[in-house]
């Protein structure tokens, strides 16, 4: 078996994001996706350690698709010495061009933020994860080549690209190398969407690899049309209620889809026209892209022109939108961990008159999730919130394919002939996903760390496993929980009847404290905490 094709699971394994994979066969390496971990604070933190790999040693990175969880640590690669192509589709490489360069100014922008902030005055300044230099350095690195098109992105290895129905220019990658044949899924599209055509792929594979964010769920079932009238429901309702409709979306593909439908609504009659906000420099530069695919579903570009939509380039505009009510704001990111969305979040939250609706999926420790999941507070870039707004969600215009559509997706790749391998998705979506798999196929659920030798007569066989430091994080996050209990730790005391009782709790609070680091001593910057030295920032987690 020594001369099989070995896999590396980097990310996206146990979790929903940071996809990247590693192929190894015959001195060539090559990457799956490179991209950001986004979630918990220690989750994220993993952006900034060491890669696995030296990136020098990588000969070429195949990119499933442009959302950040996937392609987010291209920059880093390159100002690492990574020096190969990145393969992709033409649209993923001008969706690059663009976004790559709007997380450097993020990281950037983040960084300032966070040093400048009074609460962490006395820790370790923080520096952006990787430069705007370096960003147009990874754009600058695309090697594009059309769906269905065979290529070689190092010799004796060939790959070809498949409509995977997920955003504009997102791909299913078809890989034949060391006498094997792999498919890595991508992010795999709904059914029901209107942008893009439907997900597609070959059958009789050695080894498939398949997402799993909505493994352990069947979504409502509803036509576009239905879809539609939903989400009319919701900006009349929010318009009887007087406040704003805060829709935190992603930059691309969601905010066009809402764009989409709001601008039919408004047309048909079915609801009146609302002042309509796009504030994301990003969806606006996707949007403009958008309008020149001659998608049949925006006819054109011409619904993004409907007069009631308003793009907000500059910060002043958007800080404007703190005094408007009645609107629709449509802000980044889609998991609320950055950019926009958190200033209308501080505004919006705490307002009973308002609504939040989400239309993306959420990950496990982000703002988004804990919103979703009920808290009563949230703490956003060091300030408490409450949250009094009305909180509502479709999931029907969640990018995602959901249990249903995965499994029918993989039964069009039959026969597999050597194992299914799941990834990118939460332990409960894996198992689910593995329980309705395993009857038909070798099932393979990998942890991040874990390698394995694939040999298409007598399938995977493991040869390294996951980093267990790697497994605690994922299992949960103490500074979430430390969120959680901070941003209602004074309502909780104040429930306590009597002075001298309140002092009791905290004088108790306090020795607990001093009895777990006396037992539990560290250096404070372990790594769910950081590095002390060389700490990079991070997009934003949930709850901070």
């Amino acid at each position: 078996m020594s001369g099989g094709v070995e896999v590396v699971f980097h990310g996206a394994a146990g979790t929903v994001t940071g996809s990247c994979a590693e192929l190894r066969w015959a001195g060539r390496r090559l990457l799956v996706d490179c991209g950001l971990f986004q979630g918990s604070r220690s989750l994220e933190r993993m952006n900034a350690e060491p890669f696995a790999f030296p990136p020098k040693a990588i000969d070429a990175v195949l990119l499933t698709h442009a959302h950040i969880d996937h392609s987010g640590l291209l920059p880093r690669l390159v100002g690492d010495r990574f020096a190969g192509p990145i393969c992709c589709t033409p649209p993923t490489a001008e969706l690059l061009s663009f976004m790559l360069a709007d997380s450097a100014r993020l990281q950037e922008g983040e960084a300032m933020r966070r040093n400048r902030r009074r609460d962490r005055a006395d820790e370790e300044p923080v520096e952006p994860l990787y430069t705007l230099r370096d960003a147009e350095r990874a754009a600058a690195a695309t090697r594009t080549s059309d769906v269905g098109q065979w290529f070689e992105p190092v010799p004796d290895v060939r790959a070809r690209f498949w409509n995977a129905g997920h955003i504009l220019g997102s791909a299913s990658i078809e890989i034949e190398m060391g006498g094997a044949r792999l498919l890595f899924s991508g992010d795999i599209g709904p059914v029901v969407t209107n942008l893009e055509p439907p997900a597609a792929g070959p059958s009789g594979v050695d080894f498939l690899f398949c997402e799993s964010t909505y493994g352990d769920r069947d979504k409502e079932e509803m036509s576009a049309a239905v879809r539609r009238e939903r989400l009319g429901a919701e900006v009349v309702e929010a318009g009887r209620q007087g406040g704003n409709l805060v829709i935190p979306v992603f930059a691309i593909e969601r905010a066009q889809e809402i764009l989409a439908d709001l601008a039919l609504l408004y047309e048909s009659g079915s609801i009146a026209p609302r002042p309509t906000f796009l504030d994301s420099p990003l969806a606006i530069r996707a949007t403009e892209l958008f309008g020149r695919q001659h998608l049949p579903g925006t006819r054109d570009g011409a619904l993004f022109r409907h007069p009631a939509f308003h793009y907000v380039e500059d910060t002043v505009e958007s800080m404007r939108l703190n005094h408007v009510s009645g609107a629709v704001i449509l802000a980044g990111s889609g998991m609320c961990e950055g950019g926009r969305i958190r200033h209308h979040l501080l505004h919006n939250l705490g307002r009973s008159d308002s609504t939040v609706l989400f239309v993306g999926y959420q990950a496990r420790g982000t703002l988004g999730r804990t919103i979703v999941d009920g808290a009563s507070r949230v703490r956003i870039s060091g300030r408490d919130v409450a949250v009094r707004a009305r909180v509502a969600r479709i999931e029907a215009y969640s990018a995602h394919a959901d249990r249903r559509d995965l499994l029918r997706w993989i039964a069009k790749r039959e026969p597999v002939n050597g194992a299914v391998f799941l990834w990118h998705g939460e332990s409960e979506a894996l198992e689910a996903l593995r329980k309705a798999t395993e009857a038909r196929h070798e099932v393979v659920v990998p942890a991040i760390g874990e390698s394995y030798l694939l040999d298409p007569a007598t399938g995977a066989h493991r040869l390294k496993t996951g980093d267990p430091a790697v497994a605690a994080i994922l299992s949960g996050d103490w500074q979430n929980d430390y969120a959680d209990l901070a941003v209602n730790l004074k309502r909780d005391i104040q429930r306590i009847e009597g002075e001298a009782a309140r002092r009791e709790a905290l004088r108790q609070m306090r020795h607990i404290l001093d009895h777990f680091a006396r037992q539990h001593p560290g250096s404070g910057h372990d790594r769910s905490d950081g590095k002390k030295n060389g700490y990079r920032s991070r997009h934003k987690a949930a709850s901070r």
